[in-house]
């Protein structure tokens, strides 16, 4: 056998061995994330809520044993799959057919919502990076918002359980808001319209914008819809911003300096612009978001099993604060904006 043919023989090994190690935690993290799903599906509450709660029972297989290594591997590497083909999702074209006020509104409001969320989470007593997680999931896209900041950020021993709490709060806001911005919506006699840009504006994850425009009419729900899209586009600068800021801290634990752009920005950053393209048939589109969906609900899954409740209970009363003062003043903001601009 030639050294070729062995080295090749000796990284099927290494593969083969590799995939038998991580198996056992990916699936357990698969297993959680359909009953989320199922939970989701039956009830009407966020879907990445359940997968939280569900992989938080199931903590004590990421202690030590077999499923160890998968659930490591699920909750960093799946996770950045997920985010990566949320670029699918957007286009140039759904941004500029709503003109320059809403993309107005959304860079104007993610500026802000983060800025103001980094000060006050100082002020309070917490990190500035904490209120950059909080804010960024409050002015983004939730869930998804707050697992693609973190991933960019640099590593703290409470970094994974300030991500489970700003999941948590986020996923439970935006259901709320679903129920409530409709209402304000309604009170404050906005046009179809306006009401679209009002709630894809302000409520916190896709679903729950989707399920409150559409409830309202058609034509709420695609403008809704778009503007949140326009919101998740600009989750790629503020992934930009946390990698600057992790690379500005040194080198990471294995002694590599983080890349100014990381690899699952890159891919978010190609998906968008293949997509813009209109080259992707609809069922290949909608595959990759699903394929998307299922990813981000799976690692999240697997970050549940990474963290015990009970470290979730000693968080305070101040960060709980925080996230609804984020978002009422995220209301308050777009509101605003929109008596200056529209």
């Amino acid at each position: 056998m030639s050294n070729l043919s062995q080295l090749d023989y000796m990284q099927q090994i290494g593969l083969h061995q590799k995939i038998r190690e991580l198996t056992p935690g990916f699936t357990v993290s698969l297993v959680a994330a359909a009953a989320a799903s199922f939970l989701s599906e039956h009830y009407g509450a966020p879907v990445m809520l359940f997968a939280l709660l569900l992989g938080m029972g199931l903590n004590f297989l990421a202690v030590e044993g077999k499923c160890k290594a998968g659930i490591e591997f699920t909750a960093k590497t799946v996770m950045r799959v997920g985010i990566a083909l949320l670029g699918m999702r957007i286009t140039l074209g759904q941004i500029t057919a709503l003109g320059w006020q809403p993309v107005a509104l959304v860079i104007i409001l993610i500026i802000v919502t983060i800025s103001v969320s980094i000060f006050v989470a100082k002020w309070i007593g917490f990190q500035k990076l904490f209120g950059m997680l909080t804010g960024g999931a409050t002015a983004i896209c939730g869930a998804s918002a707050a697992l693609a900041i973190s991933v960019a950020l640099p590593n703290h021993p409470n970094k994974e359980k300030a991500t489970l709490f700003t999941v948590i709060g986020v996923s439970a806001l935006s259901t709320l808001a679903m129920i409530v911005y409709p209402m304000i919506a309604h009170w404050l006699a906005l046009s179809p319209k306006e009401a679209g840009i009002f709630l894809g504006a302000t409520i916190h994850d896709v679903a729950q914008v989707v399920g409150a425009g559409y409830s309202m009419s058609a034509e709420t729900g695609n403008t809704a819809t778009v503007v949140k899209l326009m919101r998740v586009a600009m989750l790629l600068p503020v992934i930009v911003c946390a990698a600057t800021i992790t690379r500005m801290q040194g080198v990471s634990s294995d002694g590599k300096r983080p890349p100014l752009l990381p690899w699952f920005a890159v891919g978010f950053l190609i998906l968008a612009c293949v997509n813009s393209s209109g080259w992707v048939p609809v069922m290949v589109q909608g595959g990759i978001n699903e394929l998307s969906r299922w990813c981000l609900i799976i690692s999240i899954s697997a970050l549940g099993m990474k963290t015990q409740l009970k470290e979730l209970a000693t968080v305070g009363i101040k960060p709980i604060l925080l996230m609804i003062g984020e978002s009422v003043f995220l209301v308050l903001l777009v509101l605003t904006i929109m008596h200056w601009l529209f």
